[in-house]
This record gives C-alpha cells, sequence and structure tokens, in this order.
C-alpha cells in the first residue's frame, strides 16, 4: 500500500533505493516467509529450503551489506537509507530481516573496531559474496544466562559468582575457547562465523568479558538442533557448542578494558534495527486494517463506514508513524555519532516494539475470527510481533539499562548558542 511520506526532502536515490526495497519485500521476500512459517524448524535450514534461494537473492541485491561501509565493499548508505530499506524489509517479514541483518552482525563490528587485518582477512570476502555461502551470526545469550548478559551498572555483573558458560583462556598468542551458546542464536544454525561473547577473566564476572571472531568450520565447534518456537518461525535459532576451539589472540576484537563500551555501541546498532523492523512491522498489520476494513461488510456497510472503526483505523496509523519517527530520529542521531547515546536506541527499540505489538493485537480484533486463521498473514504478523519483546533483550531489560544511563550521565552536557 502506498503512503505519503512526511519527510518532503527524499532525493531521487532515496525514493528508488526504497523502491527497490519494496519490490523485492512484496515479491519475493513475504511470500518466502509464509512458507517458512508453515516449516519445521529443520525443514527451514533443510536443503530444499526455499530460504536458500532468497538469501541467493537478497545477496545480488546487496542486501547483506546495507550496514557496512563503502570503503571496505558495503552499501554505503545514509542512515535515512538504511531506515528506508529496513523499514520495507520488516513489512514483509520481521524474522527474515534479523536472519539479514545477523550475517552481516560480525562483519559490521569487525568495521567498528578498525581491526584491519580482520578486515582484509573477513570483512572484503563477506561484502565480495553474492551467493550467500559466507553467513554470521551473533552468539551472546547463554543457557544461564540472558539479561544479565547486559546489566551493566547491577551489582553481580561485575561479581565472580557470575560465571558464564562460553570461557577463553589466552595461551600464548591463542584464545583457547569452551562452553555453550544458548538455542536462541539467530542464525546459529547455518552460519559460517560468529561474532561470539565470552567470560576471559571470570573473578570480574561479566566485566571480565571478551568478544570474538570465530569461524565455525574450525576443529571443536558444533552445533545443535534449531530452536522450534512460537515467533518468527522463519528466523532460524540454534545452540553453538565450543570444544577447544583454538582462535589467533588477534581475532579478539575487545577484552575486558573495553567490553562495557564495545557492548554499548553493538546494542545501540543492534536497537535501532529492531525499531526500524518494527516500523514495517507496525505497517503491515496497519495495511491489513484498513484494506480489510473497506471490503468487509457488516450493518449493511464497510466496516470503515463505522464511526467507531474510523477512530481505530487512526490509531493504527498514529502508532505506524510514530514508530517512524521515533526509529527514523534515533538512527540518524546513533549511526552519525561515535560513540553513540546508547539510550536513545533503546528508547527506539522499545516503544516501537511496543507499538507494533499493540498494532497486530489492534488487527486481529479488528479482523476478528479471520485474523486468527493461517490463511491470512495477520496471525503471523501478531506471533511475530510478540517476539519482538523480548528479541535483542527484553524491553523491561533495556528500560532498565537505559534507566542505568540516565542515572550515571543526565543531564548531559549540551552547547549554548
Amino acid at each position: 500500500m502506498r503512503y505519503f511520506d512526511i519527510n518532503l526532502n527524499l532525493s531521487k536515490e532515496d525514493i528508488l533505493l526504497r523502491r527497490s526495497a519494496r519490490q523485492f519485500a512484496q515479491g519475493v521476500m513475504r511470500p518466502v516467509s509464509r512458507e517458512l512459517d508453515g516449516l519445521t524448524a529443520e525443514q527451514v535450514i533443510a536443503a530444499d529450503s526455499p530460504l536458500w534461494d532468497f538469501l541467493k537473492q537478497a545477496y545480488e541485491l546487496d542486501l547483506h551489506t546495507v550496514l557496512l561501509p563503502e570503503y571496505y565493499g558495503g552499501q554505503g548508505l545514509s542512515p535515512l537509507q538504511v531506515h528506508l530499506v529496513f523499514e520495507e524489509l520488516g513489512w514483509a517479514s520481521f524474522g527474515l530481516s534479523v536472519q539479514l541483518a545477523v550475517v552481516c552482525f560480525p562483519f559490521y563490528l569487525i568495521c567498528m573496531s578498525g581491526n584491519e587485518e580482520m578486515i582484509e582477512t573477513f570483512v572484503k570476502p563477506f561484502c565480495a559474496c553474492r551467493d550467500g555461502s559466507i553467513r554470521g551470526c551473533w552468539a551472546i545469550t547463554e543457557p544461564d544466562h540472558g539479561s544479565d548478559v547486559i546489566a551493566v551498572g547491577e551489582e553481580y555483573f561485575s561479581s565472580k559468582a557470575m560465571k558464564g558458560n562460553v570461557q577463553a583462556r589466552l595461551e600464548g598468542d591463542q584464545y583457547v575457547i569452551n562452553g555453550q551458546k544458548s538455542a536462541w542464536v539467530s542464525g546459529g544454525s547455518i552460519a559460517t562465523h560468529a561474532l561470539l561473547h565470552v567470560q576471559i577473566d571470570p573473578s570480574k564476572g561479566f566485566a571480565g568479558n571478551g568478544i570474538c571472531m570465530v569461524p565455525l568450520n574450525l576443529k571443536g565447534v558444533s552445533k545443535g538442533k534449531p530452536l522450534e518456537k512460537v515467533g518468527q518461525r522463519d528466523l532460524n535459532q540454534g545452540e553453538l557448542y565450543f570444544d577447544n576451539v583454538v582462535i589467533p589472540k588477534a581475532w579478539m576484537m575487545c577484552d575486558p578494558d573495553f567490553y562495557v563500551p564495545f557492548l554499548d555501541m553493538i546494542l545501540a546498532s543492534a536497537n535501532l534495527c529492531m525499531a526500524s523492523w518494527s516500523t514495517g512491522l507496525a505497517r503491515a498489520a496497519f495495511d491489513e486494517s484498513l484494506s480489510y476494513a473497506k471490503q468487509r461488510v457488516q450493518g449493511g456497510r464497510p466496516l470503515v463506514q463505522h464511526y467507531a472503526m474510523k477512530q481505530r483505523i487512526f490509531d493504527l496509523f498514529a502508532r505506524t508513524e510514530s514508530c517512524r519517527a521515533i526509529s527514523r530520529a534515533a538512527i540518524n542521531l546513533n549511526l552519525n555519532l561515535s560513540p553513540p547515546h546508547v539510550e536513545y536506541s533503546l528508547w527506539a527499540k522499545t516503544q516501537c516494539t511496543e507499538m507494533a505489538f499493540k498494532n497486530t493485537h489492534e488487527a486481529i480484533q479488528i479482523w476478528g475470527g479471520n485474523g486468527l486463521t493461517k490463511e491470512y498473514v495477520l496471525e503471523k504478523l501478531f506471533r511475530d510481533a510478540r517476539a519482538t519483546l523480548i528479541e535483542d533483550g527484553s524491553n523491561e531489560t533495556l528500560a532498565r539499562h537505559g534507566g542505568h544511563i540516565l542515572a550515571e550521565t543526565y543531564p548531559r552536557q549540551v552547547e549554548s548558542f
């Protein structure tokens, strides 16, 4: 559905980029996502799955390099252009949007680290890949640890009682890695590389963590079964195991001395993505509701002609536009700022996912019983939206982290004019 964009300064390049992303979202991504949604987790990643052709087509369009600098072979898009693309992809499928982002995430963080050797080794081959054969994942969540991994500022975060499930031990010029990441690693079952969070100094708790790059074809790496779940079933997730896996010391992108600021850089980026896709998801629920309200006749006239329904449609529209305003503002700030103001990314993620979920919930109410059937996309949008409230950090956890930042840093120093 066409919509009016209140940004009247979109360039011709912006509009063409969005049009291209929309064509892919509508013609390829949405149909594939619905097909994958009806498969088992094993079938989603089977050799004959439509996932592989989808990834190949996405790579051919350079959608795997949306976040990467042009200097290293990425698209080099502006923050607004990143949002334009991500909103369209989020409209089509939140799960596949996450999949397309996590394939890139380790390589994106290498660029942020500025490690030129790793850029040559990992980033440039990834950017040049056009068949989907190089795929990353972000491995942070562990079987025994979820929200506490990002609980910076809480007393237990730095306690030696917080023993991570994945340990890295320095031996000479190499790290030896042992342990397990949980089943919630997005893209974990199909990834070729992992951005891996490890505990280096257990005496410091999670403040003793580090982040490294691990090719998943190394000796000692294995994978568990893909995860069956309610929402975002088109997004593969699965466990990773490490048994005396050896990597060069140079592949440890950050050690405990820089872990907390690097973690904030990651959270700032990941939550901007979540907010952008949520805008697309909120818009999808609005589109489905308005279309249905125009077609469905009750009381002798289309639903949309009823007084109360007009109010409900407007509320859906208002939440969609609020999502767009919030997520664009945050992405424009934090993709132009180093270091980022993390609290604005957390604000965008928590607010946009909540509004997207409310839109899908309201859309179900408008559709009534039809909204609950597998015949239509709406029940999938609702299930996918529910997952976003937990994904990449539950909203309560992210709000706690944002509150900690505010307590430590506000009021920020501002220039007077």
